[in-house]
Parts: structure tokens; sequence; C-alpha cells
């Protein structure tokens, strides 16, 4: 009889484990955007789903982890999209460089190209993208960059954030870029991972939509700003 409880116990035990929802992901620190309720969770630990169009590129699990990697055959680089409609958002994830030259977080709208977080070996940079994709009129524009070695090999956890006409990407809790354009104020319907050249490996996607404004942003932005026009 006690063998008949306990079993009973294990098997209520192992049905609550198994209907128990997953943990909602902790926001990370921020500078200029109060995080609101989760949009993404994607641990990027199993072969991308239908959910991702990866219409360039080659992309597999590799070591437990997403790997991206240009194929030349394309003559573009790797691209991987997931649909998701935010327009302020904080979003955060980890890259490991494994040769590439070159690898963004992409952020399109409906209609085309609208901003990036560009990471290479000696930095990180954030841009206003060429929105219609063409040779003009409309025109990229790189707003910020930071210098930094971006060591190859290793793991390293970009947080961006955006707000309105404000876009800022931070290097593992350290190094900021910061830059402001009107095309940023605008919904995005999906983000992207690109790869330029040799492969690089990404983890712990996740999204948070945006409530607000940090309360000592202004001080934040005034210092940013002074560091930027320091580096000019």
């Amino acid at each position: 009889m006690r063998s008949l409880q306990f079993l009973t116990l294990v098997a209520i035990g192992l049905s609550t484990a198994a209907a128990k929802p997953p943990e909602t992901p902790v926001a990370p620190k921020t500078l200029m955007a109060t995080t609101g309720k989760v949009v993404l969770v994607d641990d990027l630990n199993a072969a991308l789903g239908k959910e991702w169009k990866t219409a360039k590129g080659k992309w597999e699990l590799t070591d437990g982890v997403i790997r991206g990697a240009e194929l030349k055959t394309d003559m573009h680089g790797a691209v991987a999209r997931h649909n998701v409609t935010v327009k302020d958002a904080v979003i955060e994830f980890s890259i490991k460089l494994d040769g590439t030259k070159q690898t963004s977080l992409s952020l399109n709208g409906s209609k085309g190209h609208i901003s990036r977080v560009v990471v290479r070996p000696t930095g990180l940079s954030v841009q206003k993208d060429d929105q219609d994709g063409k040779d003009g009129p409309d025109k990229a524009v790189v707003l910020d960059t930071v210098d930094v070695a971006v060591k190859a090999g290793e793991w390293h956890t970009i947080v961006v954030e955006l707000r309105g006409p404000d876009i800022l990407a931070t290097l593992d809790g350290k190094h900021s870029a910061y830059g402001s354009h009107a095309a940023i104020d605008a919904e995005k319907t999906n983000l992207g991972f690109t790869v330029a050249g040799e492969s690089a490996s990404f983890r712990g996607l996740r999204v948070w939509d945006v409530t607000g404004t940090q309360k000592d942003w202004d001080a934040t932005r005034a210092k940013l700003l002074a560091d930027k026009k320091g580096k000019n």
C-alpha cells in the first residue's frame, strides 16, 4: 500500500514539474529604457525552428548553440530572421566571434531596413540603415562607434535599447554606443542576425517591450554624448 502511495506521489510530482511554466527571464540592467513584458525568448540551443527564416548562409546547431556562416555561393552575408512586432524594445543576446569579420543584429520594418547594431573584432557600432535597400536617396548612417577589442572565441553579451528615435547598445555591461535618428522611431516587425565571412555563434535571445525611460537618462545621455564628442 505504501509503495502504491509513493508511486502516486512521484507521478503527481512529475506531472506538476512538467506543467510548470518556464521561468520569466530576468531583464538586464539598462541605461535608457525601462522594461515591460517579455515579447520573445529563444535560448538558441536547438536547431532553428519554422519561426526563423534563413534564406542566406549556413545556420546549424553546434556545441549546443546556433552558429551562422556566410556561403560564398550566396554572394551575400548569412541572414536569419524572426518575426516580432515592437516599436520600443530591449533586446539581449550573446555572441561569440568564430572568425567572422562582422556580425549584426538587424531590425526591419514592414517597408524595409530600419537600424542595426554591428559587432566587429575592433568594436561596436549603432546605425540607421538604408531603408529602401537601394543606391539612393536614402543612405545608411553610422551613428556611433565604440572601439573595444571583441575577442574571438569568447562569449560577449549585448543589450540593445530602442526608445523613440534613440538606439543604444552596450557590450558586456561596460562599453556603449549611442545614437539618434528620426527614422528609427518606427514599428519593427522582425529582427535578424547577420554574419559576414566566417562564422559567429549566438545564444540567449530575449526581447522585452518598453514601459518608459530611466529617471537618470538625461544625465546618462549627456555623458554618452560628451564621450562621443571627445572621440571626434
